[in-house]
């Protein structure tokens, strides 16, 4: 052991500045929180988004559109990959099942069936809505759209 070698064991140094302990330590006197006001005191907080008594960022910014709250948000699923999925597990009925264990919707989602691509094959779909076009490509094959 040596003196250059020397270093204080883990977890005994500490990191930040202790203030009010004098003026020598740079944070005496006032401890780095300014004179006067709300923010010298102890115990205040400031709000999310305050800055400094200055109209706020969230507050001068311009509001426009409309928020639906009982907007019903659907996860699409097109034919093609309707067929893929037939082609894929060999299988002429499709649930909402069936995409959740395929990973294609999740458990709580609403699956509405859009009209993009081809089907190929009479199959038998199961979905929480259909458009006007996915439904006629289905039942042209002689399959059925059924409506949760």
């Amino acid at each position: 052991m040596k003196l250059n070698t020397l270093k204080p064991a883990a977890g005994s140094t500490q990191t930040r500045k202790r203030v009010g302990r004098g003026q020598g330590s740079g944070l005496g006197e006032t401890s780095g929180r300014g004179h006067k006001g709300a923010g010298q005191r102890s115990g205040t907080k400031r709000k999310l988004g305050f800055e400094g008594g200055q109209m706020p960022l969230q507050r001068r910014l311009p509001k426009f559109g409309f928020k639906n709250i009982n907007r019903v948000e659907y996860k699409g699923v097109n034919l093609d990959m309707l067929q893929n999925l037939s082609e894929k597990l060999g299988v002429n009925e499709i649930s909402h099942d069936l995409l959740v264990q395929n990973g294609i919707c999740g458990k709580k989602d609403l699956v509405k069936v859009l009209g993009r691509g081809e089907l190929k094959t009479k199959m038998n779909v199961i979905a929480h809505g259909f458009s006007a076009t996915a439904k006629a490509a289905i039942e042209n094959l002689g399959g059925t759209a059924t409506t949760l």
